[in-house]
């Protein structure tokens, strides 16, 4: 199976992706058509303008047919993960890993921080009740099943065995009418007692599917080359394969019935993607197979870490905030930070509308001088920011402007509370393993307004990610604000 990694945005051309994918010019076509269907492949104009950018532009999108040889046209992944296509593996790595071609252990890191954010946001999809083939995800199917059978175990059902003299429940009634009894004294004593103890079936028809099962998705992501990827064990506890157990109408028709008798969750989850898993019966190599695991969204995922780490209190109620004085009376301890901000009332309905300012996240950090009241905006950009060159891949006007309206629609706060000082930043990510100092973003006509003008750091993303993972928060006096 070919395995290969590609990173996000980069521009790729139709010879490109032909070495990539190891495959003829008539072959790539299918793989483009089928990359694009799902949305993690984009094509854009083959321009000298297209080559030099880092971001794409919705706009930019050319939504066309692909034909075979086609030059006119550069193709860019939108997605960081693995994408499975065809027996081919596409690892997926974000777009400011700049300097490795093979970034196995940031991809490794990567994969985690996607799967404690899927636990929440649910991004990567396995399956659901459709039939259509688009519903069913192979490879998350995989993962899932290997990553159970490490934190529960096979599947098991028990049987109650009756034996004599165990170590389980004493069956009373049972004692007394199939054991002999001695009198002594006018008492009963039973020197047989007949004990009930559960024990498992280690030849459960559902246990010995279950780890043959879990045995191929082991055996296809070592061939996919994606086993370590995940940093999940190898799993080889059946020899038996699915023919043993029945064609896959009758494998089918038992699951059914299991889940008619089966109440226990784990169980019904583990005999439902059993199912699945049968009933589209496909391997990775198979030329429909398209299994994705991870998200077109990466900036949410970033925005996510950042708030993570950099204790976001913009859902806090004011009461529980620590700042510089007592919660000024006209100010409700229960209002959320967010809710200070201003909606837009428009006067001929006398209401206003549920859209405002939202900033990504807002930290309060206690410092020498007292309480600084820090605005932080999580931009995920490959932004060009060096001395006497003109700026490429940065943040758009919008962005800047946005970052100083919201010191203005908290300046009244601020100054009823005493706070020592207001921040505002961006945070970008990078691989290098320390905080980089890109200067500011400055507009003068807003800086004239008291507005303090925007930080711009490159935060380590390896960094970000372990304090995300472990659930640590970062010291922001390492921003050097």
């Amino acid at each position: 199976m070919i395995s290969k990694f590609v990173r996000e945005q980069k521009r790729y051309t139709q010879q490109d992706l032909c070495s990539i994918l190891e495959c003829t010019e008539s072959e790539v076509v299918g793989y483009i058509r089928k990359l694009k269907e799902y949305g993690v492949l984009k094509a854009v104009k083959a321009s000298d303008l297209q080559k030099d950018l880092s971001e794409l532009q919705e706009e930019d999108i050319e939504i066309a047919d692909v034909e075979m040889g086609e030059n006119l046209y550069l193709y860019v992944f939108t997605f960081v993960g693995v994408i499975v296509v065809a027996g081919r593996a596409l690892k997926c790595y974000p777009k400011y890993l700049l300097s490795k071609e093979n970034p196995t252990e940031e991809l490794q890191q990567i994969l985690k921080v996607l799967e404690k954010y899927n636990s929440k946001e649910q991004i990567v999809r396995m399956f659901n009740d459709s039939s259509e083939s688009q519903s069913f995800n192979l490879l998350a199917v995989l993962l899932f099943l290997l990553q159970d059978y490490f934190e529960n175990g096979a599947y098991t059902n028990t049987e109650d065995i009756i034996e004599s003299n165990g170590s389980g429940e004493i069956l009373w009634e049972r004692t007394i009418n199939e054991t002999f009894t001695l009198l002594s004294n006018n008492r009963p004593y039973y020197t047989d007692l007949q004990t009930k103890r559960r024990v498992s079936d280690e030849f459960d028809y559902f246990k010995r599917l279950h780890e043959c099962v879990v045995t191929r998705a082991s055996k296809e992501l070592i061939d996919a080359d994606l086993l370590d990827l995940f940093e999940i064990t190898e799993v080889d506890v059946s020899d038996e394969d699915l023919d043993d157990f029945g064609d896959a109408d009758y494998i089918l028709y038992r699951i059914e019935n299991e889940l008619n008798t089966q109440f226990n969750t784990r169980k019904q989850l583990v005999l439902k993607t059993l199912y699945a898993y049968i009933d589209h019966s496909g391997n990775l190599y198979d030329t429909d197979c398209l299994s994705i695991f991870g998200t077109n969204s990466f900036n949410l995922v970033w925005e996510c870490v950042c708030a993570d780490i950099m204790d976001n209190q913009l859902d806090r109620p004011l009461g529980a905030l620590k700042i510089p004085v007592p919660l000024k009376p006209e100010y409700n301890r229960t209002t959320k930070l967010i809710d200070l901000i201003e909606k837009p009332e428009w006067t001929i309905t006398g209401k206003t509308a549920n859209d405002t300012l939202i900033p990504d996240l807002i930290t309060i950090a206690e410092s020498d001088q007292g309480y600084d009241f820090i605005i932080f905006d999580a931009k995920y950009y490959n932004a060009k920011l060096e001395v006497n060159v003109q700026p490429k891949g940065q943040p758009g006007i919008e962005s800047i402007t946005k970052q100083y309206l919201y010191q203005l629609a908290y300046q009244k706060f601020i100054k009823d509370h005493n706070f020592s000082s207001v921040r505002n930043c961006f945070l970008l990510p990078t691989e290098v393993d320390h905080v980089i100092d890109k200067g500011e973003a400055r507009m003068c006509i807003l800086e004239n307004l008291g507005l303090q003008n925007i930080k711009v750091r490159l935060l380590p993303a390896t960094l970000a990610y372990a304090h995300y993972l472990s659930g640590r928060k970062m010291d922001i006096d390492k921003l050097n604000l």
